[in-house]
């Protein structure tokens, strides 16, 4: 595994136990309550999290090697200079590398937030679902109609925020390590967020 994931995968991990002595606190004191850390759903949750952010750091690789960010165009002083023949001018550019920029792909950039909250977007909602449910030890038929009866539920509710995360990490972060930072930043303030409207809902809450 290489060093990015392994670090990236440490840093979620405690953004993720952060968020979820946060919840804990939070609902405590919702419920006027003495606040006493729960050490399971903190442990469940960074083992989660283990499991998942690899696999999702390396989707966020294929999607960036498959639909590149950003492509190269001609700088605008080239193009003054070719409209100009001024010779010198381009060669110098050239030597300098400035005869191109980088531009953002508008086509590329749709589809990989498309893509995203489609398919990975699904997969991660399920694959939450059924780790909680067999971390309850719940059996497999019991875990599968869990997870079929939050997923809309998740789904729906992620919509509210994620797109929007996507649209920035793909259009304005360049590194894929970066938009892991960002998302793991998002998902604590999710968690917080959905803590203090789901009303102790544990399924929702820690996602």
């Amino acid at each position: 595994m290489s060093s990015p994931i392994i670090s990236g995968t440490i840093q979620a991990c405690v953004l993720s136990a952060t968020s979820n002595i946060i919840a804990q606190f939070l609902t405590a004191y919702r419920n006027d309550k003495s606040f006493v850390t729960d050490f399971k759903p903190i442990f469940q949750f960074v083992l989660y999290t283990i499991l998942s952010t690899p696999p999702n750091m390396m989707w966020q690789y294929f999607l960036e090697s498959s639909f590149p960010s950003t492509y190269a165009s001609p700088s605008k002083s080239a193009i003054d200079a070719a409209s100009k023949s001024n010779e010198a001018e381009l060669d110098r550019e050239e030597k300098t590398h400035e005869i191109t920029e980088e531009r953002l792909s508008i086509r590329n950039l749709i589809i990989k937030v498309i893509l995203d909250q489609t398919i990975s977007a699904s997969v991660n909602t399920l694959m939450f679902s059924l780790a909680f449910a067999g971390f309850n030890r719940m059996g497999y038929a019991d875990a599968w109609g869990e997870a079929r009866s939050q997923y809309w539920g998740l789904m729906l509710a992620g919509w509210k925020l994620w797109p929007l995360v996507s649209l920035v990490g793909f259009s304005v972060v360049k590194s894929v390590e970066g938009r892991n930072l960002l998302g793991s930043l998002a998902g604590l303030g999710w968690g917080i967020y959905l803590s203090l409207t789901m009303g102790g809902q544990t399924e929702v809450k820690e996602l």
